[in-house]
């Protein structure tokens, strides 16, 4: 099962030229600088672009050879774009006048976003993540095959992400529609993200499983400040003496503050690859709390010569250290070689 898109078009200052082949059900995140295509190749999707050339297919329906309206994509945008004069149930249900049946029920979606106490207001009434949570809700109640989300967190401060999140993330667990989120925010594609397409002037630089792509050192985002691993991981066991929780990270033991969740319950972890140090043995006392053996996959030093990027397999686990040049040149770093890789509980992010 997957969705395939095929993109080129030529405007005055810009062209895009996209093919790319994703996993279907799932979340795809398309990330990329200001400019770089993201929005244009959303736009061909839904039909809001009429494109020079495109062909998108998913699941084997050829969307493109479709009306837009009859495409069965919903769309969420930066803004919401709700109807000011009417409650948030007639929001709601204004998605649904045209759907068909489907197996998204109004109550459920409700529920599953924590709205039923909005029903009654008007959208002026609501905060930026309550309007965004209903556009959301809108979007799934038209039954789309496909869901497609432009920025759905931009125009929100802090807080209000962090109130969003937490539904979206239940959205990707509990709903099997596919779907495509343009963001700029790493978090986001940590968080939400099964599959990641990086971006740039129209392109694709590379596309994977995001636990891949991000820590991939021949790629310019891996020198980035936010560059880091992501990695699936399921809780084995809780130590309140020490107030670390042990997780199998793809065969990988690693410790984290301790986290008030059940064994066998899973999470995404991040590791920052500015969190990462590298040794050839066992160091002996230190103050990090995870020492994993790996191999260097693959090596690169920045054009500017002030960092070098290490890509190392763990299990079925990839790390991401950033390193100087002296600390790589020191320890004689290559491909295939065994390291220990070093960071504290503390710097590891739960997602």
């Amino acid at each position: 099962m997957t969705l395939d898109i095929h993109l080129k078009h030529t405007f005055p200052t810009f062209s895009a030229d996209v093919d790319i082949c994703l996993p279907t059900p799932g979340v795809t995140a398309l990330f990329g600088p200001s400019g770089c295509g993201k929005s244009t190749v959303m736009s061909a999707v839904s039909g809001l672009l009429k494109a020079d050339e495109v062909r998108v297919v998913l699941d084997g329906v050829v969307l493109s050879d479709l009306h837009p309206a009859d495409r069965g994509v919903g769309v969420v945008f930066q803004d919401g774009r709700l109807f000011p004069h009417m409650t948030v149930d007639s929001n709601l249900r204004y998605g649904m006048k045209r759907a068909q049946a489907g197996p998204v029920d109004f109550a459920e979606t409700v529920e599953l976003l924590g709205i039923g106490h909005l029903l009654d207001r008007r959208p002026g009434k609501l905060s930026g993540g309550e309007r965004q949570r209903v556009a959301i809700g809108r979007a799934l109640l038209r039954q789309p095959r496909l869901l497609l989300m432009d920025e759905p967190l931009s125009a929100l401060d802090a807080g209000r992400k962090d109130e969003i999140l937490p539904f979206l993330t239940r959205l990707h667990d509990d709903m099997r529609i596919p779907m495509l989120l343009v963001t700029h925010s790493i978090d986001e594609v940590a968080r939400l993200a099964d599959t990641l397409v990086l971006m740039r002037n129209g392109s694709v630089v590379a596309q994977g499983p995001v636990g891949d792509i991000l820590t991939r050192a021949d790629l310019d985002f891996a020198s980035a400040n936010q560059a880091g691993a992501v990695i699936a991981a399921r809780i084995v066991s809780h130590d309140p003496t020490r107030g670390l929780t042990k997780l199998d990270a793809g065969g990988v033991m690693i410790w984290i503050p301790m986290i008030e969740e059940p064994p066998s319950a899973r999470r995404r972890i991040r590791v920052p690859a500015s969190e990462v140090s590298l040794a050839l043995d066992d160091p002996g006392p230190t103050s990090a709390d995870n020492i994993v053996s790996g191999v260097v996959l693959n090596l690169r030093e920045t054009p500017d010569r002030r960092m070098t990027l290490v890509e190392i397999a763990a299990g079925q686990a990839r790390l991401l250290s950033q390193l100087t040049p002296d600390a790589a040149r020191q320890l004689r770093l290559e491909p295939d070689m065994p390291v220990k890789a070093l960071f504290k509980a503390i710097g590891v992010q739960v997602v």
